[in-house]
């Protein structure tokens, strides 16, 4: 189901859009329901949400509500054709928001799921999403590079339980000027980072 959701058709360089593979976020979103962190009750929020899929694949499992957050309109004009089309625009809502520069208020959520820019482009274009969820503080699962050695000190430094629990293949389509390869993969990880 996932698989078949509409995704950007003109994705940003700048912004590091890439697509989140179906079955990579079914089996993400799986992970974070044997944790116990979606259940009928949740309220998600996708940070930087591009297609919806985090979101929208959180409803799927059952979750109450799903707010779905991406600085790019015609990101979040997909995320409300999709949420349409898999019949979830009651439960779901899209925000147009600059994480880090526009105000969000997560007050009505429960979890943050986030897969956000990894910098590669833009050198700690993360760090506003990692921002917006340490002053939330909000329980979170984030997925990132493999590669990234700054969110377990970055977390723990501010009383944070720091758990890295997964590795996968994160499929990369030629999308950009700048890739060589008709289908590449990069190596993403998952974390679960909690409050104390």
């Amino acid at each position: 189901m996932l698989s078949g959701l509409e995704h950007l058709q003109c994705p940003s360089a700048e912004l590091e859009q890439y697509t989140t593979d179906g079955d990579l976020a079914a089996r993400w979103l799986t992970d974070i329901s044997t944790f116990g962190d979606l259940n009928q009750e949740s309220r998600v929020v996708d940070l930087g949400s591009g297609n919806g899929i985090l979101g929208l694949g959180a409803l799927a499992l059952g979750v109450r509500s799903a707010i779905l957050i991406d600085a790019d309109k015609s990101a979040c004009d997909v995320s409300q054709s999709n949420a349409e089309k898999m019949g979830f625009i009651d439960s779901a809502t899209v925000i147009q928001a600059r994480i880090g520069i526009d105000p969000i208020g997560l007050d009505s959520a429960d979890l943050v799921i986030s897969n956000p820019p990894w910098g590669r482009q833009s050198p700690k274009a993360d760090r506003p999403f990692l921002d917006e969820v340490l002053s939330n503080r909000l329980p979170t699962h984030l997925m990132h590079s493999a590669e990234a050695s700054h969110i377990e000190p970055l977390f723990e430094s501010r009383d944070w339980l720091v758990e890295r629990y997964g590795e996968a293949d994160f499929p990369l389509p030629a999308a950009y000027s700048h890739h060589s390869r008709q289908r590449g993969k990069t190596r993403a990880a998952f974390w679960r980072l909690t409050p104390i």
